[in-house]
């Protein structure tokens, strides 16, 4: 089998279902699965997956598809968060490329296909990222450099837009955003799983950095391309972005405790402070509620 595709949702019915038909009718020319962890949504995703998986497969029996196609659907019982979540499915998977995607993206012009072309042609490739867009149709930065204590720096000072960037050409990169991840079975099978210790967010730096150290490249490809609703399957209040910076928060936290000298901690936590506090009082000084509380949260879970 070429690839398996896992999508983990939560409480994401509409989006996981336009995903989900993407695939289907943009796949071609591909020996594919698709495994989905359903993190014990109540909005009646499972019962959507269900039937989509049952039509593709009278498709399929009828001839009216010529991809061939395995789907598998995994129900948890309680949230158990992104990366153990994908595990689960990483486990199972039987594709020779595995590919992480996240339900709020959509498929166009074949892009699994060129995927694996590309991959295929790069021997030392361990994972590999498609151009991401944005709704509008406009590049989507999804490419970045480790979180090295001057790259932290410049990140927490100015935002993504330093940081983060979308290459007009194909290029050997630090990392790939994980909305679209593709990874060699071979490569995860000698690297191992993702961190279970990352309930969302920073999973897939530390994953992309232990597969560079291991010796295998990461590239980015913008030959395949894939539509992304950024934080589409997060909840759309500023609660969900809250939740969010502080789970990248402790994920920094974490990266930097497993895989960084114990001197440049403390420092990474002064920054991850003195932005907490910035934040705050900015807040505190145009009575915007969702910066006081964020980042007041953030700062005790720093100390």
């Amino acid at each position: 089998m070429d690839l398996s595709i896992v999508i983990v949702s939560y409480n994401t019915k509409k989006l996981l279902v336009d995903c989900l038909t993407s695939v289907f009718t943009q796949t071609r020319d591909l020996d594919y699965e698709v495994i989905v962890v359903d993190n014990a949504s109540t909005d009646s995703s499972v019962d959507s997956v269900n039937e989509l998986f049952i039509n593709e497969l009278k498709k399929k029996k009828n001839k009216l598809v010529n991809s061939l196609t395995r789907n598998k659907l995994i129900i948890n019982k309680t949230n158990l968060g992104f990366a153990k979540a994908n595990n689960q499915a990483l486990r199972q998977a039987q594709g020779e490329y595995v590919l992480l995607l996240n339900s709020d993206t959509k498929l166009v012009g074949n892009a699994l296909k060129k995927l694996v072309d590309f991959a295929k042609s790069k021997e030392e490739l361990g994972v590999v990222g498609p151009k991401l867009l944005n709704p509008d149709g406009s590049p989507q930065l999804s490419v970045a450099s480790f979180f090295t204590l001057p790259k932290a720096f410049v990140w927490l000072l100015t935002g993504d837009r330093f940081l983060y960037s979308s290459l007009p050409q194909s290029h050997s990169v630090d990392w790939v955003m994980g909305a679209a991840l593709m990874v060699k079975k071979d490569v995860i099978d000698k690297v191992g799983l993702l961190d279970e210790k990352f309930f969302m967010y920073m999973e897939e730096v530390e994953w992309c950095y232990r597969i560079k150290k291991a010796g295998f490249e990461i590239w980015f490809y913008p030959g395949a391309e894939i539509f992304h609703l950024v934080r589409g399957g997060s909840p759309a209040s500023w609660r969900g972005k809250q939740k969010a910076i502080l789970n990248i928060y402790q994920g920094l936290i974490y990266f930097y405790q497993k895989h960084f000298a114990s001197w440049q901690l403390p420092v990474l936590k002064l920054l991850l402070l003195t932005k907490a506090a910035g934040a705050w009082f900015l807040g505190a000084l145009t009575g915007n509620k969702y910066l006081k509380e964020t980042y007041a949260q953030a700062y005790k879970l720093v100390r």
